[in-house]
């Protein structure tokens, strides 16, 4: 190249420098010391809520971008908090991923999400991708794991694990869990009290802690009122509509007496709606309906769909506190398990044994 474009070319770089924004610019900008900038970076220390939105706001205007790497060197801490999940599919996960990535955000964390393809292989092998990218902790959404193999992470991941979904007996301070017996009692006692004792139920994948448990929680419900366990009345699904609009045309072609359908999940609920729809079956004349999870399509369904609220916002956001304060060296206290509220709308009316 001839000198006087090497010349030129000089020129437009110099003329293109960008003057990168410190932390002491922040600081000045927002007013507030450089070790409250750090505080708020770092998310440690205590710093007001209107505090950390000016220093946000200054960083913005200034474009300033924390260069994480020297600060993970420096801290020996990446800044951010691992988040594995069974699947990515589903209103579930999103309600659960967006809570998550608020709270994190929260604290002035990252937020680092991975995919455990549902399964107690991918799900370890994620767990060690985000201890290899150093996160202060991890968060392990499980659905299949063994409490033997969760134990076995507890134990060895370098970093503070905190488990969601799952009552580890061995490590209660570590869980975040839902009492998903209970709250299927709950809702087949319901049924039960308004007069109903043929009662059907479609599971989700009876191999799952969950599907058991909800299982476990629809028996004892007929247990305690003397209704006699039927196994006929039980079809074993995998949480999709297709599935339940599979399983309630098993019980139909078979026979099957029942009053009111016990769906272990919405999405199951809406499959069997469509299915006692073209059997000429009426909601809830014919068949009282009752869902689980409370998805956003639940209250849509015509007749509105009867179904369990899991409070999941509030169960990752504990996790994420938990993991946090663990990755702290703060003392933590075990947290009592959450529990579901029943949603009661059109799907379910008064049953043949009413009184």
């Amino acid at each position: 190249m001839p000198l006087n474009e090497c010349g030129k070319l000089l020129t437009i770089m110099k003329s293109q420098e960008i003057i990168m924004a410190t932390m002491l610019d922040v600081s000045i900008h927002a007013g507030v010391s450089k070790a409250t900038v750090s505080r708020v970076l770092n998310g440690t220390g205590q710093v007001k809520e209107s505090t950390r939105q000016q220093v946000f706001k200054a960083m913005e205007e200034l474009g300033y971008r924390p260069n994480f790497l020297a600060r993970s060197l420096a801290n020996r801490t990446s800044n951010s908090i691992g988040l594995v999940v069974s699947t990515f599919d589903g209103f579930y996960f999103g309600r659960l991923l967006q809570q998550a990535s608020r709270q994190t955000e929260a604290w002035g964390k990252q937020l680092i999400v991975t995919d455990g393809h549902d399964t107690p292989e991918r799900e370890e092998q994620a767990v060690q991708m985000l201890a290899d990218r150093q996160c202060d902790a991890i968060v392990l959404y499980t659905r299949h794991m063994s409490e033997k193999a969760i134990m076995d992470l507890v134990n060895t991941t370098p970093m503070p694990l905190v488990v969601i979904n799952r009552d580890v007996s061995q490590a209660r301070e570590r869980c975040v869990f839902f009492e998903q017996q209970d709250a299927a009692f709950q809702a087949v006692e319901y049924l039960i009290s308004q007069g109903h004792r043929d009662i059907a139920c479609i599971t989700v994948p009876i191999h799952t802690p969950t599907g058991k448990a909800r299982l476990q929680g629809y028996r004892r419900a007929l247990e305690q009122n003397g209704i006699a366990w039927d196994a006929a009345k039980v079809k074993h699904g995998d949480s999709t509509m297709n599935c339940g609009y599979d399983m309630c045309n098993a019980l139909l072609n078979e026979k099957v007496t029942f009053s009111a359908l016990f769906a272990c999940n919405d999405d199951m609920a809406l499959g069997a709606s469509k299915a006692l729809h073209q059997a000429g079956l009426r909601i809830p004349q014919d068949i009282s309906l009752f869902g689980f999870d409370d998805a956003p399509s639940a209250k849509w369904l015509e007749p509105g769909l009867s179904t369990v609220y899991l409070p999941i916002d509030n169960m990752i956001v504990t996790a994420i506190d938990q993991a946090i304060k663990l990755a702290s060296g703060e003392e933590i206290e075990t947290i009592p398990p959450f529990t579901g509220t029943l949603v009661l709308r059109d799907s379910v009316t008064t049953g043949p044994f009413y009184e």
